[in-house]
């Protein structure tokens, strides 16, 4: 198999993860993340500023969601970067998401709250992005036919 088939791959491994993840823990604890929020208003945000209506509704979730497994599983495609030690450059990707994720909205002007309500929010805010990370890193130490 070849390097971009891997790392693509592992990438998309990593993206359904975190997103499952996401979709199981939104439906089950009102303390859950609401990536999903944010990563609307950053649709309907692009949309506008290209001065174009976008989706509404259930056809913006779909949008989001789609994005969100494309650039999720472009980033997590990076673990490629350490082939060697795929298992911790994965794990060090989702940690550097999910701490991205508490962080960065605010300060980039989208609703904060979505991803560091309280401590259980941005606790696992970051941990469904690590899991998303290790995912992605055993997913290609597999195909690599290296050990984790």
């Amino acid at each position: 198999m070849n390097a971009m088939l891997k790392a693509s791959s592992a990438g998309a491994a990593g993206a359904v993860v975190t997103n499952v993840l996401h979709e199981v823990v939104r439906r089950s604890t009102p303390d859950a993340p609401r990536v999903d929020l944010l990563g609307m208003q950053g649709i309907a945000r692009g949309m506008k500023s290209l001065g174009v209506d976008g989706p509404k509704g259930r056809a913006l979730y779909g949008t989001t969601l789609a994005a969100d497994l494309i650039s999720n599983g472009a980033y997590f495609a990076c673990v490629a970067a350490g082939k060697e030690n795929a298992l911790m450059t994965g794990a060090l990707l989702g940690l550097a998401a999910g701490i991205g994720a508490v962080v960065l909205p605010g300060p980039m002007g989208f609703t904060a709250e979505t991803t560091s309500r309280n401590g259980i929010t941005s606790a696992l805010s970051v941990l469904l992005y690590t899991a998303g990370g290790i995912t992605a890193g055993l997913v290609y130490a597999a195909l690599s036919g290296d050990d984790a």
